[in-house]
């Protein structure tokens, strides 16, 4: 199979979708905290969170939707417990997040270790299975990559759009987008800037943690250790591209993934016998820094971005 066959396959683009879609859920949850002028290092350590939460709560005997609402409120969890500390104690943003990726990532595995003492590998549950939508997914090419995927894949979507319209056409949106330029002029409406600012790290932390559980409840059917692999880094890294806009960001996340997807088809064809594994490996990071540093000259970052308020400063 050469190049252009491999751009122009079905399954390459199905799968390139699915590899986005987790990608999608964490860097909305990461947009909605940084238009509200909260950067959130803690996006790697949710992400694992939330992929263990949704897991377990399935292994345990809930729905797997039910698992998908445990990770959101295991998000919002470790989103309260940020904004906290961020907000109205003003602690330096970057120390938190990084703290409690540090923190949520220990105490993921040292759980894992508790309710699970005597595995050697681990459990397998049943996943979100694959949904075809009537006469959409025959569509050639776009049906089987676009309207053949899991649920999961389809809210991810789904909340692409509902946070666009929430942002741009709500007064929240619009509450939220002042909290992050000019938090002094929501305050002089009579709004808390503590309150806009905490709830957009909570729910924006709920939305990482169910990209997280993507990994373990719809893309795998199991936990294991360092199945996020920095893909929260990522996606702090595509809030920028897509200069903190949501539609922006998806299209930014399906490009990541479809440089992932390729590396892993080029592995398999006569190029890939000759060249190292790791240069496919790198592939992706490259491309996307490529594309981050030519997109992110023209971005506008929110002005109050990492910027504490207090009531009364100017």
């Amino acid at each position: 199979m050469d190049f252009f066959d491999i751009l122009t396959s079905a399954a390459f683009w199905a799968a390139a979708i699915r590899i986005a879609s987790p990608l999608i859920f964490a860097t909305l949850g990461e947009l909605i905290c940084e238009r509200a002028g909260v950067l959130n290092l803690g996006i790697e350590g949710i992400m694992v969170a939330g992929a263990f939460a949704g897991w377990i709560a399935v292994y345990m005997g809930l729905p797997l939707w039910g698992g998908v609402a445990v990770a959101f409120l295991t998000g919002m969890g470790f989103g309260l417990l940020h904004g906290t500390l961020s907000v109205p104690f003003g602690l330096s943003q970057h120390v938190v997040g990084i703290g409690l990726t540090l923190l949520a990532t220990s105490l993921t595995f040292y759980t894992y270790r508790v309710v699970l003492p005597e595995v050697s590998s681990p459990p397998k549950i049943e996943a979100f299975q694959p949904f075809e939508i009537p006469l959409l997914s025959d569509i050639p090419l776009l049906g089987p990559a676009l309207f053949s995927q899991t649920p999961l894949t389809y809210a991810a979507f789904i909340m692409a759009a509902l946070v666009a319209f929430v942002l741009y056409r709500t007064p929240l949106g619009l509450a939220v987008r002042a909290a992050g330029e000019s938090p002094s002029a929501v305050a002089a409406q009579g709004l808390s800037v503590t309150a806009i600012r905490m709830g957009a790290v909570i729910v924006g932390s709920g939305f990482m943690a169910v990209g997280g559980a993507f990994l373990t409840l719809s893309a795998f059917d199991s936990f294991f250790f360092d199945m996020v692999n920095g893909r929260g880094w990522i996606c702090i890294a595509l809030v920028v591209f897509g200069a903190w806009k949501p539609g922006k960001a998806v299209l930014g996340a399906i490009l990541f993934a479809a440089f992932d997807a390729l590396q892993i088809r080029l592995q398999q064809t006569t190029i890939g016998a000759v060249v190292p594994y790791q240069l496919f490996l790198m592939m992706p990071y490259l491309l996307s820094i490529l594309a981050l540093v030519l997109m992110s000259r023209r971005a506008e970052v929110p002005a109050a971005l990492m910027v504490p308020f207090n009531k009364g400063e100017r």
